[in-house]
This record gives C-alpha cells, sequence and structure tokens, in this order.
C-alpha cells in the first residue's frame, strides 16, 4: 500500500521487476508454468488500484495451476503463513462480512425513456442496440452529449450475440498480412490486439484470457506456428498503451504427450506437439449489455424493441430526426436530434435507403455458423484452433458456458433478420472437428445441444462476392451530404474504436461541443469493485452451489452480491435454479425486467441467460417457468401470458428444429 506518489515512484521499479516481468523471465527458460520455484504456479502481473486521490495499493500474486501443492510451493505457502496469516488461515481469521449488499442507483424504467425521446431534442441519435451502436452511445454520453439509442429487436439479437465468443486480434490476419504483405490486414491484427488489451482491463468480469491449443502434425509447422504465434503476442506487447495493464500470457510450446494429457480427445497419431497461445474469451451479448446500461448510467436514452421506420429531414434537406414506433405498443413517436448514426451493422444500408434510395450498397454479408457440444468432448480449461480448414478457413473448439463451443464458418449470405444455421454448415463445422478426435470418439448431429447463425457486416461495395474470407475487417465510416453517419464493418473486438470514431465524425459534421473520448480508460458497468474471487465471496455470504457463485461473479461483475441476496433472501434460503444442469436462476428473470430492459422471454433465454445458445432443448423446456415469472413481474394477464409463451415457443423450436438430424 502507498499513500502519495513519491512512495509510488519508489514502489514501481522493484514491483514491475518482481511482478510483471517475472513470467516473461521464466518463458525464456522454457515453461512458464513450470519453471518457477512455487512448483506449478504463475506470477500474476501488477495491477494497480487506486483508493484515494493520492492513495492506492499494488497487487502481485501466485496461483497455483496444478491440482496438488508441491513441497516447494507449501514451503512457499508456510513462509507467507506465518508473514501474513490473515491472508492464508493462520492465527487472525478471515473473515467474511455480513450479506450487505450494495445498494446501486436504479435505472430509468424503459417507459421514461420513452418519454424522454418525445420531449428531448438530442445531439446524437443511434440507431441500432447492437456492439457498435451501443459502442457509440456509450462514447458520446461520457463526452457530454445528450444521446438517444433505438433498437428494433433487443441488444445483441442480431450478430452481436452470435460471434465466436473471442476478444482477440485474429491469428489469420496476421498470417494474410505477412503472406499477401497486405498493410491493411497488419493495421486490424495491431488495432485489434490493442483493443482486446482495453476489453480485458474494462470489463475483467465478462472477458478473461483462454489459452487456446494448435495440434501440428507436420515437423515444419512447429516453428512456423511457434514464430507467427510470437509476432502475434509481440504485435500487443508493442501497441498496448497502459502502463499497469494486465498483459496477456506468453504463448509457448507442449510436447505431444503433454498435449494428450490437457486434451485426452486428441487424435494422437502422427501429432508433432502443440504451440498454445492466450486470446480474450467474453460472454458477447452481455458485454453489449453492459455497454449499453453503462451508456444510461452516463446519461443516454436507451430503448429495446424500437424500431425506426423512416428519417426526418428539414427544409433543407438535412437529417433532422427519425420516426420511431414502439414495437410493444404500436405507439409512434418523432425524435428529434441534430445528427443521426446509422450503426445497424447487416441492416446498414436498409436505413442508408432511407436517406437516399438511389445509393449503391456498402455491406457483404458472411454466414458465420457455430454450434455447441458437450463440453467432455473438449477441455474445462482449453480451446483448440485448427489453423487450416479444409477450404482454408479456420474453426474454434473453445470451453464457453459449460459447453463446447465449435466455429466458425466464412461464407457469403444474403441479409435476413433471422439467419438459420444450415444443414450443410453445420455439417462442415462437425466434420473439421472430427479430424482431431481420437478415432475411437464418435461425434454426430445427435450430440449437438445448438446451432445459429450470424451475419458479419463486411465492407465490400465494390470486391466480388464469390469470397469473404479475403475482404478485411476494418471499419468504415460514411457521412452523406444530408448528414447521415453510416459506421459498418469491423470486428466486435474493435467496436470501441469504431465507436470513438464515429463519434468523431458526427462531432465534426454537427459542430458539437463534445471532449475527449474517455471509453479506453473507464470501467464498464460491473467491473468497478469486481475481484477475482467475488465467486467465493458468494459462496459463503448466500451458501451458493460453486457453479452458480462463479457464474454470477463472471456474469454482473461487482453487482453478482445483489443477485445472490435476491436469489437467496440474504442467505436465508437455496437459490433456485431454473434448469437443474446449468446455473442459471428463477431470480435472474425479474433482475432482467427490472434492470436490464428485457421485455420478453426470448429476450431473458438468448440474451440474458444464454441458455438458448448453449442448450436450446433445455431452454425450451425451462420456458413455461420463465412466462410464468415474466408474467409475475410485468403483471401480465394469462391471455398475454400464453401469447408470449406461443410466440416463445416458436423461437426455440425454430432454433431446436436447426439441430434435429437431417
Amino acid at each position: 500500500h502507498v499513500s502519495n506518489h513519491s512512495q509510488l515512484a519508489d514502489q514501481t521499479t522493484t514491483m514491475e521487476l518482481a511482478l510483471r516481468w517475472a513470467p516473461s523471465v521464466l518463458t525464456l527458460l522454457g515453461r512458464p508454468d513450470l519453471h518457477d520455484p512455487f512448483g506449478g504456479a504463475e506470477v500474476v502481473p501488477l495491477r494497480w488500484e487506486p483508493s484515494h486521490e493520492q492513495e492506492g495499493t499494488f497487487f502481485g500474486a501466485v496461483a497455483t495451476t496444478t491440482p496438488c501443492l508441491s513441497a516447494n510451493a507449501l514451503h512457499s505457502r508456510s513462509l507467507l503463513a506465518a508473514a501474513m496469516p490473515e491472508f492464508l488461515g493462520g492465527k487472525k481469521a478471515v473473515v467474511v462480512p455480513e450479506a450487505t449488499p450494495t445498494v446501486f442507483k436504479p435505472l430509468p424504467t424503459r417507459a421514461e425513456q420513452l418519454s424522454r425521446l418525445k420531449t428531448t431534442e438530442f445531439d446524437v441519435l443511434v440507431i441500432g442496440g447492437g456492439a457498435t451502436g451501443a459502442g457509440v452511445a456509450l462514447d458520446a454520453a461520457s463526452r457530454g452529449l445528450s444521446v438517444a439509442l433505438v433498437e428494433r429487436d433487443d441488444f445483441a439479437s442480431g450478430t452481436s450475440s452470435k460471434s465466436t465468443k473471442l476478444v482477440h486480434g485474429g491469428v489469420r490476419y496476421l498470417e494474410k498480412a505477412v503472406k499477401n504483405f497486405d498493410l491493411s490486414q497488419y493495421e486490424l491484427v495491431k488495432e485489434a490486439l490493442n483493443e482486446r488489451e482495453t476489453v480485458l482491463q474494462l470489463a475483467p468480469h465478462l472477458a478473461q484470457q483462454v489459452p487456446i491449443m494448435v495440434p501440428l502434425y507436420r515437423w515444419w509447422m512447429v516453428p512456423y506456428y511457434w514464430v507467427g504465434l510470437k509476432a502475434y503476442e509481440l504485435i500487443a506487447r508493442l501497441h498496448y498503451r497502459s502502463l499497469f495493464g494486465q498483459e496477456v500470457k506468453s504463448s509457448y510450446y507442449m510436447r505431444s504427450h503433454e498435449a494428450l494429457e490437457r486434451l485426452p480427445v486428441l487424435r494422437g497419431d502422427g501429432l508433432c506437439g502443440a504451440v498454445v497461445y492466450y486470446d480474450g474469451q467474453f460472454d458477447d451479448a452481455g458485454l453489449n449489455l453492459a455497454v449499453a446500461l453503462s451508456a444510461v448510467d452516463a446519461g443516454a436514452v436507451v430503448t429495446n424493441h424500437t424500431e425506426v421506420t423512416s428519417l426526418v429531414k428539414s427544409d433543407t434537406g438535412t437529417i433532422s430526426g427519425a420516426t420511431v414506433v414502439d414495437r410493444l405498443t404500436g405507439e409512434e413517436t418523432t425524435v428529434r436530434a441534430k445528427v443521426v448514426v446509422n450503426a445497424t451493422g447487416p441492416f446498414a444500408d436498409a436505413v442508408r435507403t432511407m436517406d437516399n434510395a438511389a445509393q449503391d450498397g456498402l455491406v457483404q454479408g458472411s454466414a458465420g455458423v457455430h454450434i455447441t457440444l458437450p463440453l467432455y468432448f473438449g477441455s474445462h480449461t482449453m480451446g483448440l484452433l485448427d489453423p487450416q480448414t479444409s477450404d482454408g478457413r479456420v474453426v474454434f473448439m473453445l470451453p464457453w458456458e459449460g459447453v463446447l463451443l465449435v466455429g466458425t464458418t466464412d461464407t457469403p449470405c444474403p441479409i435476413t433478420p433471422d439467419p438459420v444455421a444450415d444443414t450443410a454448415s453445420i455439417d462442415f463445422v462437425l466434420g473439421e472437428f472430427r479430424k482431431y478426435l481420437d478415432p475411437s470418439i464418435t461425434v454426430t448431429r445427435e450430440h449437438v445441444l445448438s446451432a445459429w447463425s450470424g451475419i458479419r457486416p463486411l465492407v465490400n461495395a465494390k470486391a466480388s462476392t464469390s469470397s469473404t474470407q479475403e475482404i478485411v475487417r476494418s471499419h468504415y465510416i460514411d457521412v452523406s451530404t444530408s448528414g447521415l453517419v453510416t459506421v459498418t464493418g469491423g470486428k466486435w473486438t474493435t467496436f470501441r474504436k469504431m465507436a470513438e470514431d464515429t463519434v468523431d465524425a458526427a462531432v465534426k459534421w454537427a459542430s458539437l461541443p463534445a471532449t475527449r473520448s474517455t471509453t479506453a480508460t473507464t470501467p464498464l458497468r460491473g467491473a468497478a469493485k469486481y475481484h477475482r474471487s467475488l465467486f467465493v465471496e458468494l459462496i459463503q455470504r448466500y451458501h451458493l452451489d460453486q457453479d452458480v457463485a462463479q457464474y454470477l461473479a463472471h456474469r454482473y461483475g461487482d453487482r453478482a452480491d445483489a443477485v445472490a441476496a435476491l436469489a437467496t433472501k440474504n442467505g436465508q434460503q437455496p437459490a433456485k435454479r431454473l434448469h437443474p444442469q446449468y446455473p442459471f436462476l428463477e431470480a435472474q428473470v425479474d433482475i432482467a425486467v427490472r434492470e436490464e430492459y428485457a421485455c420478453n422471454a426470448v429476450d431473458i433465454l438468448l440474451r440474458r441467460l444464454r441458455l438458448a445458445f448453449i442448450d436450446s432443448r433445455a431452454a425450451l423446456a425451462v420456458l413455461p417457468r420463465v412466462v410464468e415469472l415474466l408474467a409475475a413481474a410485468n403483471g401480465w394477464s394469462s391471455g398475454r401470458a400464453k401469447s408470449e409463451l406461443a410466440s416463445a415457443t416458436s423461437t426455440l423450436q425454430t432454433m431446436v428444429a436447426q439441430i434435429e438430424k437431417a
């Protein structure tokens, strides 16, 4: 702990050497998880946590990564226990505070937000509540502008909830940059890696590092991928701007027998070894929601299920707002704004047509299909990358929310509101996955728990549409003569930078009095007081099962305490699960309605709880109970509840139908 800046300066050098550089030194010695005095432990890099204006604490820690402590680790533990018994169960026992959940300021209700739409002239109106649109709303609101955001469906209802759940630079883009001497691909990787680090810092509850194994079956591949992944890592280290940011861990080579120990289902015949590298993994819909709610916290008016039907123009032909319809009530409203931002992803051209029907299209759709499988086909702690599929793409196999996520495809597709995972794409993904399995293991369509397709909005106005794999994933901003600011393209990982650039363009066009962007350093909702041992506190305070406590901590961050308190009535009763196999709680339905603007069962099961993406049959099974809880929370009549059940059943049955064997 330090109490002034002079102490901060004195301590920085020692702490940096001891904590930040230790992993790098150990990596040079060979294996970062073996060559250290703690017997299979890793040193967590330096983190600075301010407590007052000139006070704070440096944090560095040793975290064991093996099931059992070695003799060295036990000796180290005894030394620590002697010095700091309060941390390791010595004379001073760890004291768990009584259950006193932090009380947060309630958000405005959806009705209150709609009322403000009618009566306020905004600086910025954002159309689209996906990652980019929510990011634009947050960036603009944090700069002191008055902001409104309207979303036709729900937050992250489109592409933003249907990703591979990786916040990453893109290993394959770096390979293309080198092979094709393509500077634009390199610039994309550099920007994405920088933004990856930013997301990991601003939302540590929703985004974490994940090790990904690249199995290698040719000896020449070992140096090729080792060097390539070291270059990927070096780019990230060279360009990340934060002094105290936690760096992504180093890649390393793993011998074949070690790879098979970590991933027993892996095909061992001809395996030469593997390279393991680290990237970021996140809950895409959860992060999207956190950004949208952070925008509300910053003063923005944010509404879902509110559709733009036309743009409003002044006598001079300049866009001055939009006509919107509340899709839940049918009520129409004109929203006035000094500048309108079109952040509708693959539907950007539809909004541009409202401005000028004669414009050429900007967006080329690319379908990305994913499936989920039981986690016993993979590893709880490590993903796998197929770097070269039969058609030149890459496929990831990643542990996610208790299942194995496998994908993705990258094929041209039409722009449709509800894309489906076609049989051919599902079979392709399964076929690529089978190539890496031991021949004794069988995986079929019957094992698929869920499948979905998302449409990437690639900027491809003039290029051929025969292949979407070669289109650079950089974002593009267009300002029409009437003032419509359109942003499209890009990657999930770079949403924050896309939003910053878009607000810069909007501010410039409308001459708005905005300050500089601060979103690169402002924690998102749930992150401010989150820490890695939060789930332990939840277990001890509320007697939760471990999987439930870990899930709540990652889903809600520093707000998990309030959710656990509601679910257990302050620890007085067990939390009620919606499904015995999964950690989702009945109390989350009430939270989703009151604090997250969920309006129907599909909002909850697809984007608040993610169960429909994890296991669509399980989602269908719990649907009646979810509708009961929704009806109670909203005061619905029995007729309204029946209508909701029928509508949501149709949606979920469509998802189930995609995974049934043809």
